[in-house]
């Protein structure tokens, strides 16, 4: 890219993660499909299994999802600074309206409108995970490993929630890292035999 072409990508990656940022209630889940639909099916910055991939890394990193995310996504399209200019995009937003709102939170809560509003906003938060669910669903490689680990993971934290069992988060990254660590050895002496 020109210098002048990577200025122009910063500030239209800037102002895609900001409308994202400025529109969107219910934290980085609920951000995921709204995102997907700007990278992937109107500007065509990358494919879905990209979009996935990047997904993964994002969880799998500290940090917010939708910072991650942004973050990801400015650097894999402008370098340095389109990650900075994607995050300050996203993070903007929703620092500048909970920093107003924490001025007046007191008077703010006690309005009946409010509430009604966020358990509307609840309802859609919860439409706009699952919506994401599914597609990333969707678009997951229909084979017999990737749709063995979704099952093992669906089972998993349907029976935990049902038996109320506490098992912390580190737990679950830990046993996927060696299970794809084991998977990658395996997969690397098959490519030594056929070689």
């Amino acid at each position: 890219m020109k210098k002048t072409e990577k200025k122009v990508a910063f500030i239209k990656l800037f102002a895609i993660m900001f409308k994202i940022g400025l529109f969107t209630f219910g934290g980085g889940y609920a951000m995921i499909p709204i995102i997907r639909e700007e990278v992937v099916t109107k500007r065509h910055y990358m494919t879905e299994e990209e979009f996935l991939d990047m997904l993964a890394m994002a969880e799998s990193t500290p940090g917010p999802i939708a910072i991650n995310t942004a973050t990801y996504l400015g650097y894999r399209l402008s370098g340095f600074f389109g990650s900075v200019m994607a995050t300050l995009g996203v993070v903007l937003p929703s620092f500048s309206i909970i920093y107003v709102i924490s001025l007046f939170f007191e008077k703010f809560q006690s309005l009946a409108l409010v509430g009604y509003a966020f358990r509307g906003i609840r309802v859609a938060v919860v439409y706009l995970i699952l919506t994401a669910g599914i597609k990333m669903l969707k678009g997951i490689e229909k084979k017999p490993l990737p749709l063995l680990i979704f099952g093992t993971v669906l089972v998993t934290m349907v029976a935990f929630s049902l038996f109320a069992v506490t098992f912390s988060t580190v737990y679950y990254i830990l046993i996927a890292a060696v299970f794809a660590f084991v998977l990658y050895l395996v997969d690397r002496m098959k490519k030594e035999e056929k070689a």
